[in-house]
């Protein structure tokens, strides 16, 4: 599916969906060789930027990472698979979902390690702020995560308000 740079039709979540795997090796695991956090959320944040940039057609800079679950751990030699499709787009940002497995490749079994949402801003190359398309979500399980990104996207705002009002004398 080709869009050209002014098409901001929307866009099925599928056009976004993106995978990545890596091999995790000694140098990115701590004492007990278990993966290292930071590096988890390293690597989420690269495969979130895949599925910004599939649907958004530009440059895109993370602008938080709102949630991540750590639910078990990641070992040496283990193959980590990440999965990613953004959840819902608003006028430049969009909230992409990432979720780690560690894939038995004797099995072929997944085994669920990690949740986290990640925001992005959609960017030209001077860094000034480009609309994006919105998503049209198709599933129900689509559907769901559609409603509620619009609800973390309110609780965010209502987080940031405080904080700034916090900081005001």
């Amino acid at each position: 599916m080709e869009y050209s740079d002014g098409d901001r039709a929307p866009r099925p979540v599928s056009a976004s969906k993106s995978e990545m795997a890596e091999v995790v090796l000694p140098n990115d695991t701590n004492p007990l060789g278990a993966l290292l956090g930071g590096r988890l959320m390293h690597l989420i944040d690269i495969a979130a930027a895949m599925a910004a940039h599939r649907h958004s057609r530009s440059y895109v800079v993370t602008a938080s990472m709102d949630h991540i679950d750590f639910l078990a751990p990641v070992h040496v030699g283990e193959l980590l698979l990440l999965k990613s499709a953004v959840n819902r787009a608003f006028n430049t940002s969009m909230e992409v979902g990432v979720k780690a497995y560690v894939e038995n490749y004797i099995s072929g079994m997944l085994r669920h390690v990690a949740s986290a949402y990640v925001t992005f801003v959609a960017v030209d190359r001077h860094m000034n702020k480009l609309p994006v398309p919105p998503v049209l979500p198709e599933s129900e399980n689509e559907k769901r995560r559609y409603e509620d990104a619009g609800r973390r996207r309110e609780l965010r705002k209502a987080e940031l308000a405080r904080r700034d009002s916090v900081r005001r004398p």
